[in-house]
């Protein structure tokens, strides 16, 4: 795995406007603050196809979906992520390690399905379903904890591309192992690196 950040030199310069909108949301003292002006700046720039992307951010992997982290703010408040889905690709559920994140459609569609943690037993954690949509470009969302518990999927027979902006930078999450009977699922650390 390689760290997948951009040459600030050279390709930098296009996603500046939308980087410039994010650190002034950064700045804000207020969880719900900060994701509201996060959401506002995606839904903006990418629904409007304002930010070019690298070409080499945009390649999916036969693996599972890809990872390349885009930007990581000097200060350490927050991280900018793309993933790429191809078909029939996508995550096990899992949390954001207690990070809030916001998280843009770039490209494609995708379907993300939320869920309530209802009670532990004996390591073992139950979950309910609470929804799911479908997104299409420039549709966002965000996760605030507790709130942070998900899937994210690409149903679809085209690739899909979505931009991620984390508290930070998520080293790591829960995914969650399911268990019979249904509902019940069993936290595992799950270590994540990048795609090169």
């Amino acid at each position: 795995m390689s760290g997948g950040t951009v040459d600030l030199e050279s390709n930098l310069a296009p996603l500046l406007p939308l980087l410039r909108r994010l650190d002034h949301a950064a700045a804000a003292a207020d969880t719900r603050a900060i994701c509201a002006d996060v959401k506002a700046a995606l839904m903006e720039e990418l629904g409007q196809g304002r930010v070019p992307m690298p070409e080499p951010f945009l390649q999916p992997v036969p693996t599972g979906y890809a990872r390349r982290r885009l930007f990581l703010d000097p200060k350490g408040r927050f991280s900018v992520v793309v993933m790429v889905w191809g078909p029939g690709q996508g995550t096990p559920l899992h949390d954001h390690a207690g990070h809030w994140c916001v998280e843009c459609v770039y490209d494609g569609r995708i379907r993300v399905t939320s869920y309530d943690r209802e009670r532990e037993d004996q390591g073992r954690i139950l979950f309910r379903q609470r929804g799911t949509v479908l997104s299409d470009i420039g549709a966002a969302g965000a996760l605030i904890p507790p709130f942070e518990y998900h899937t994210i999927e690409n149903p679809f027979d085209t690739k899909a591309v979505t931009l991620h902006v984390y508290e930070g930078e998520l080293t790591w999450c829960n995914a969650f192992e399911p268990l019979e009977p249904a509902g019940w699922f069993r936290p595992q650390r799950h270590e994540l690196g990048y795609s090169a």
